[in-house]
């Protein structure tokens, strides 16, 4: 596998950006077209947010953080509130957030040794 785009359908695109942005702490790193915007968050793996308001509110994507309670306080910060911080098993911890679609964005920082 050389790259991953993970994609999240939204009603409205204009909406979403500023949302997006408060989420990844900077503005999108490509914008390809008037209906998508894209977010580098690994190497090699992008989020698009796409307008698709017939899919909208319908995605779960997981994004893995180094250190999960301070992301969530920055989160916070810049105006997002993420759900509590639980323990996943024995595995790691987790916490939820859901933009204004619906559309669900699960952090999670990895603790058990691979």
């Amino acid at each position: 596998m050389h790259v991953l785009f993970a994609s999240v359908p939204v009603a409205n695109l204009g909406t979403a950006i500023g949302w997006y942005e408060r989420l990844f702490g900077r503005a999108a790193d490509i914008i390809p077209n008037e209906h998508e915007v894209m977010w580098c968050v690994a190497e090699n793996s992008w989020l698009y947010v796409i307008q698709d308001p017939e899919r909208a509110g319908k995605t779960v994507v997981t994004i893995s953080v180094g250190d999960l309670a301070q992301f969530v306080a920055a989160l916070n910060d810049r105006g997002i509130d993420a759900g509590p911080i639980e323990a996943v098993g024995e595995a790691g911890l987790k916490s939820n957030v859901e933009d204004a679609d619906g559309n669900l964005i699960s952090l999670i920082q990895v603790t058990a040794a691979s």
